[in-house]
């Protein structure tokens, strides 16, 4: 389960995310969505700890994302947004890293990392710099260390961005796989994925969340992700 409660977070004067509070349960694929600049990437960061709330909290798994972050990073994978770095180690080097720094019980990690990598179709670029790689094989790097401790709760900023559209199928197609066991939320800009891919959207405009809504009622009101998009963020900033 992944909670956010009354998250909220200032950067000066932007008030990027305000009162923000929701819940993902175990089988749940939320679509995230927004325009840029709404407060989605702040909002992740803070789901996964990685950035801590002026006020609120967050939780993964039902511990606490700051207070309790050893236990909520063993259940929690997280997938930033453009994410780079580790670029003197191989991508083997860098899952290892990943492994260890969230303490994989199995006694052969290399054997999860081969695994892994290769439902996420990343065996080729294993024994290459990260330095090196396209943005479509660095997007697979970080996807597959998110997922690489099957995690009970998946937080993924953009997740198929940079990818070519075989690639994308197939990270979707691995998220279905998943989803039935995982509390999973997305962040995405192609509102046709959202529509293919989640049961349920929450949508975020200037910090302030507009919509929280199954997917399907949604679709039934507006006839289209599109439509209900533009309707709830266009009359706010119009407001």
């Amino acid at each position: 389960m992944i909670e956010a409660k009354n998250l909220s977070k200032s950067f000066g004067t932007t008030r990027a995310a305000r009162n923000v509070s929701f819940i993902v349960q175990p089988g749940d694929v939320v679509g995230f969505l927004g325009p840029n600049g709404a407060g989605k990437s702040t909002t992740m960061k803070m789901l996964a700890g990685a950035l801590v709330p002026d006020r609120g909290s967050a939780e993964a798994g039902g511990f606490s994302v700051t207070s309790q972050r050893t236990q909520a990073q063993g259940c929690l994978g997280y997938m930033p947004e453009a994410a780079g770095g580790f670029s003197d180690l191989t991508v083997r080097e860098f899952l290892t890293f990943c492994a260890e720094a969230r303490q994989i019980s199995n006694s052969d990690p290399q054997k999860i990392i081969e695994d892994v990598a290769e439902r996420t179709q990343l065996s080729p670029a294993l024994n290459k710099p990260m330095r090196t790689l396209s943005k479509g094989w660095r997007q697979r790097a970080w996807f597959t260390q998110a997922v690489l401790h099957e995690p009970a709760a998946l937080i993924l900023d953009e997740p198929t961005d940079g990818l070519d559209p075989g690639q994308k199928d197939h990270i979707r197609n691995y998220i279905r796989e998943i989803s039935s066991s995982t509390a999973i939320i997305l962040s995405t800009h192609i509102l046709q994925e959202a529509e293919e891919l989640c049961n349920r959207v929450i949508i975020i405009t200037e910090g302030i969340i507009v919509k929280d809504q199954p997917i399907v009622e949604l679709l039934d009101e507006k006839g289209r992700l599109a439509s209900a998009f533009a309707d709830l963020t266009t009359s706010r900033s119009a407001a």
